[in-house]
């Protein structure tokens, strides 16, 4: 209960975020585009984490973030699984992830461009 409690936390704590920073995309109109990346992070037993040690890792990732230029880089949200995170960042470069990654303590595993983004809506037609 309190791993879905927590992943319920983070979660909203990442949708608020992604949507600032989604937000202030918007607003730079005519800057280079942000490529999307999906990063996965290999954490023994985060899926047992505290909703304290996640915020934790949120608040360092967000300290780190500032300190980064948020034109170049950003944070959507996170899936937190059994033993691994997904991070879905916008940055116009691998280097920058990994910049981010180095500076919070955070682990990388594998980076992957996303080429699309697919759903139910799609057998529908629709995006």
């Amino acid at each position: 209960m309190k791993s879905l409690q927590a992943l319920i936390l983070v979660l909203l704590f990442c949708v608020q975020f992604g949507m600032a920073q989604e937000k202030k995309s918007k607003d730079h109109e005519g800057d280079k585009a942000l490529t999307t990346y999906v990063i996965e992070r290999e954490i023994p037993d985060i899926g047992e984490s505290t909703p304290a040690d996640l915020t934790g890792i949120s608040q360092k990732s967000c300290s780190v973030l500032k300190e980064m230029d948020a034109d170049k880089i950003q944070w959507i949200h996170s899936y937190v699984a059994e033993n691994k995170i997904y991070c879905i960042y916008k940055a116009e470069n691998e280097d920058l992830l990994r910049e981010h990654a180095s500076k919070g303590g955070f682990p990388i595993n594998s980076i992957s461009v996303v080429s699309d983004v697919i759903s139910p809506k799609t057998a529908e037609g629709q995006k």
